[in-house]
């Protein structure tokens, strides 16, 4: 498969989802997908990026926008994570962190001191015809979602 490159076709994927679903990037041609990649459910920065997206799902729909989370969390844990905190979107589950490689967001990470893979907390901007048009990567909370919804307004 190919790797994510901004100007080119996103790399396609299906992965499970919350609810006992499958989930096709492919599924969503000619919409806007926003497709957050975050460490953990239920953890707090996750929390609060998943709300923040969640906040301004209504203002994403209105440009024909869609949101997608990926985490290497599984489907379950997505449905209570989803139910807590009323996440009108979908969680795709990838334990295998297959699509996270194919977007280069699995990597080596520290922390004190120590190595290990992982997750870096990434988003990526895919239009209608399925090309990757934008990336924010290794991103902050705080004041992001804001960035990616400037973003999808300017592709209109």
């Amino acid at each position: 498969m190919a790797k994510a490159i901004v100007g080119q076709k996103a790399p396609l994927f299906t992965l499970p989802a919350s609810g006992g679903k499958e989930i096709s990037l492919g599924d969503y041609a000619g919409r806007k997908v926003v497709l957050y990649f975050y460490p953990k459910d239920l953890t707090p920065a996750c929390t609060q990026q998943s709300c923040d997206f969640r906040d301004a799902n209504a203002d994403f729909n209105n440009y024909n926008a869609i949101i997608l989370g990926i985490s290497i969390d599984k489907a379950a844990t997505h449905d209570r994570f989803i139910a807590k905190y009323g996440l009108p979107f979908e969680l795709l589950s990838d334990p295998d962190h297959k699509v996270c490689e194919l977007y280069g967001v699995w990597q080596l990470k520290k922390l004190y001191g120590r190595e290990y893979m992982g997750l870096v907390r990434s988003t990526f901007l895919i239009d209608e015809q399925g090309v990757l048009v934008r990336e924010w990567r290794n991103i902050r909370v705080k004041g992001h979602v804001q960035a990616v919804l400037a973003a999808v307004s300017e592709t209109n």
